[in-house]
């Protein structure tokens, strides 16, 4: 004989009875903060208003000041204990059903007052959207009880049919609750890992355009050590050997950066023959965005920019490239300022846009995409800082510093 149904049974009879409460949950009216915070002093106010029709009926009735006060608390506690604690609010509301109905009057049809009656089926349909299926079928059984031994027998079945239809509806509330806590938190999941494919998608972007980069210069070394013994005159034979090694030793590295390459392009991108942007090809860049209708202002001074490495010009220009694409999209008709400053050993960026005419998001905000970890992401791949912010006067700004040595090696 299968044991276990009746063990659970006895289990869930046990979390009916002694258990713990059930847990709260999220509040009822947190989509509503502003209603929210009126619902303590008025739900407080409602209890007070129940207390005393519920005193008012009971001394009708002809009851003992003391005992009508003891019967409307009873009537009002488990109102009070109905949003934190749902079980405890039920066993309180089971007690006031037995214990309130010896004071009715002979001839009432029903053997409680109004508010213990309305107030039960409000904490019958509370606690069962709160609690599991084992438990709710001995909560709805346990409520049959005093329908089925105080209530006249020509009205227990509307009752139990009020007591069922609370029981389905609050069920119904339950799953639905569970289905939407289900769905935000696969929501969720899939908003990080869509964000952090964002982010594996954009440093393999930018290790693609470093490897352009760097095999060029490979290239030049290779193509120097193999053509210098014929350049130079008298050229000892060891050091021949050592232009042979080093152009042998450069196309490995190339063969070797052509695999990693292989690796990091997508099944999908073809290949990429155009040559890779640097500082110089900014002022081409602000003119199309200005053909596009974006207000933009370069100041730039890039004089002797040949020392800024390629990684480093690259990088610049795509981080300008995206920040007026941000402005363009989060800040329409606002004027922008593209300011690039070369430095001894720094290359500084920043793009800054002014207040826009209209409100709008925020780079940053739902639906505004990942350009700002893009941007981050360069900097940080050529050990840089890069910094995103509103203004005091309502615009907005990115900064990014690029290092690199003087000699025109990047960092």
């Amino acid at each position: 004989m299968n044991r276990q149904p009746f063990v659970a049974a006895l289990r869930a009879l046990r979390q009916t009875l002694l258990g713990p409460d059930a847990p709260v949950g999220r509040p009822l009216l947190a989509r509503w903060p502003r209603v929210a915070r009126y619902a303590a002093p008025v739900g407080l106010l409602a209890a007070l208003g129940l207390f005393w029709i519920t005193f008012a009926v009971e001394s009708e009735w002809g009851l003992p000041a003391p005992i009508a006060v003891l019967f409307a608390a009873m009537t009002v506690a488990p109102l009070l204990a109905l949003p934190r604690r749902p079980l405890l609010a039920w066993r309180l509301t089971v007690l006031a059903l037995l214990v309130c109905t010896f004071n009715a009057p002979a001839d009432q049809p029903w053997p409680w007052t109004p508010p213990l009656a309305l107030g039960s089926v409000a904490v019958l349909a509370g606690v069962v959207a709160r609690v599991d299926r084992p438990v709710l079928a001995w909560v709805v059984a346990i409520s049959t009880v005093p329908v089925l031994t105080l209530v006249h027998p020509d009205n227990r079945p509307a009752v139990l049919a009020l007591l069922g239809a609370s029981a389905i509806v609050g069920d119904l509330i339950r799953r639905n609750r569970l289905s939407r806590r289900a769905l935000a938190a696969q929501t969720e999941v899939s908003e990080r890992e869509q964000e952090r494919r964002a982010v594996l998608e954009e440093r393999t972007r930018i290790a693609r355009e470093l490897h352009d980069v760097v095999a060029h210069h490979m290239s030049l070394i290779a193509v120097q050590a193999e053509t210098a013994p014929y350049r130079l005159t008298d050229v000892p034979a060891p050091a021949a050997a050592e232009f042979v090694a080093i152009a042998a030793s450069a196309r490995d590295a190339l063969t070797d950066m052509r695999r990693l390459l292989g690796v990091l392009r997508s099944e999908t991108a073809g290949p990429q023959t155009a040559p890779q942007p640097d500082l110089t090809d900014l002022g081409t860049m602000v003119d199309a965005a200005r053909r596009a209708g974006l207000p933009v202002t370069l100041d730039a001074e890039l004089v002797d920019d040949d020392r800024v490495p390629a990684p480093v010009g690259l990088a610049a220009y795509r981080i300008v490239q995206e920040g007026l694409a941000n402005a363009a999209r989060h800040a329409p008709g606002a004027a922008v300022r593209v300011t690039v400053r070369v430095g001894p050993s720094r290359l500084g960026v920043r793009v800054q846009n002014a207040r826009p005419a209209e409100a709008g998001s925020r780079p940053g905000e739902a639906g505004a995409g990942h350009g700002l970890t893009g941007m981050r992401e360069r900097a940080a791949s050529l050990g840089g800082t890069f910094t995103a912010g509103p203004l005091p006067d309502g615009g907005y700004a990115v900064t990014a510093e690029l290092p690199y040595d003087a000699e025109g090696g990047d960092r």
